[in-house]
């Protein structure tokens, strides 16, 4: 399976960001458990934002009121909205995949987008 991540490298304050990820070599529909984004601030560890499984979505206590998750099956897409951004959401993006026989453990990742909010 690859994945790749795509959308704006610089977002305002206060904006909106998207960011989608497209999927090859497997289906997010029928294929795999886990399909969700993570993210890595400059200079800090690794941050597990979202994932949707079997058709619903999860999100992180600490970003859930500003995240979603939806997936576009007749694309093999899904695609991260984080709203109210701030600096503080400055890191590089990974959209990531994880099978089914472990409990979220990505094993798939794309090559991350570095996104940049400016204040």
């Amino acid at each position: 399976v690859q994945l790749q991540e795509s959308g704006p490298g610089l977002v305002k304050s206060s904006q909106t960001l998207s960011l989608t990820c497209t999927v090859s070599g497997a289906s997010i529909a029928t294929d795999r458990c886990y399909w969700g984004w993570i993210r890595q601030p400059p200079g800090k560890g690794l941050e597990w934002i979202t994932y949707i499984t079997r058709g619903s979505p999860f999100y992180s206590p600490s970003l859930k009121t500003r995240t979603s998750n939806s997936r576009d099956t007749s694309k093999n897409q899904f695609t991260l909205e984080l709203t109210s951004v701030t600096p503080e959401d400055t890191a590089v993006y990974y959209c990531v995949s994880g099978g089914c026989d472990v409990y979220w453990a990505p094993d798939a990742w794309g090559q991350g987008i570095l996104v940049t909010v400016s204040s």
